[in-house]
């Protein structure tokens, strides 16, 4: 029996095209217009080629931007993933906890990006800041404003506890889901707790994990808004991630031109690492299968 097809379905569709068109396409084209163009004004435009992008492919301050980015998406990944894992693992299946968990998880996730850079600058202050005020008392020499190894620290504890809600929410997802004869077919065979988790629980949640995964990765490469107000880039250049070094390029530098160079290979740095992620566990997965 062949399978039909109902054309008429793309209107349905057709709407959110447009939208895409508007929202997505025409921007990314005038970018790719101001990348290959260089001007001085008055809106008289001269071609460049891909002198822009040579410049910042030979840029040490794009490189070193870019190893701050590879680090920290590295920290958040190895600390965010396993913590979100361990948190899913301990939770309630049953009763009046599961919603106040779920509830407790997901109030971190509700609150804008630039209220929780404030909230944690505020924290953080040796002056009045809860955290930086007691570590100061307790004799630490905590000033993540002028210590680029504090100003780290902030950022990866207020990412882990402003993100690991989601890690914990998808893993948690995908335990549920798992039937209960598992289970009971492991408690008969007397498996142990890492063996349950081994053989029955993280193969189920291999999907889930595929996608907190990418999407940690993704969230944590295009940071800009936390950092920014935390520590503006510094002290120094220690937390400028690409995101602000690409605003200071084109706002606080009208680069026009080397700014859309770079937010190209910005994209296609996150695209092709989001890829690779991709490919690397689905056949990991497969495998295992």
């Amino acid at each position: 029996m062949e399978r039909s097809w109902n054309n008429k379905a793309w209107f349905l569709v057709l709407p959110v095209l447009v939208l895409v068109a508007f929202s997505a396409i025409i921007p990314l084209m005038t970018v790719v217009n101001y990348s290959v163009q260089d001007t001085f004004g008055n809106n008289v435009f001269f071609w460049a080629g891909t002198e822009w992008f040579q410049e910042i492919l030979d840029s040490d301050r794009f490189w070193a931007a870019m190893g701050r980015n590879l680090a920290f998406s590295a920290i958040i990944l190895a600390i965010e993933v396993p913590l979100g894992i361990l948190i899913a693992l301990n939770m309630p299946r049953k009763g009046w906890g599961v919603p106040v968990c779920l509830v407790l998880m997901a109030l971190p996730l509700l609150i804008p990006f630039n209220v929780v850079g404030t909230i944690w600058q505020v924290f953080g202050r040796i002056d009045i800041g809860l955290l930086g005020r007691g570590l100061y008392l307790l004799g630490f020499d905590y000033n993540y404003v002028s210590d680029p190894v504090d100003a780290w620290l902030t950022l990866i504890v207020m990412d882990v506890w402003h993100w690991t809600s989601l890690v914990v929410l998808l893993c948690y997802a995908g335990l549920v889901s798992i039937p209960d004869a598992y289970y009971q077919a492991a408690k008969i065979d007397g498996a142990s707790r890492w063996a349950v988790f081994r053989y029955i629980q993280l193969p189920k949640m291999h999907r889930v994990l595929l996608i907190a995964v990418l999407l940690r990765f993704m969230d944590s490469f295009m940071i800009y808004t936390e950092p920014f107000v935390v520590t503006g880039g510094g002290p120094g250049n220690s937390t400028t991630f690409l995101s602000i070094d690409l605003v200071k390029l084109a706002i606080g530098e009208f680069n026009l031109g080397e700014a859309a160079a770079m937010s190209l290979i910005y994209f296609l740095i996150i695209l092709l690492m989001s890829w690779v992620f991709y490919t690397v566990m689905t056949n990991y997965g497969t495998e295992k299968r």
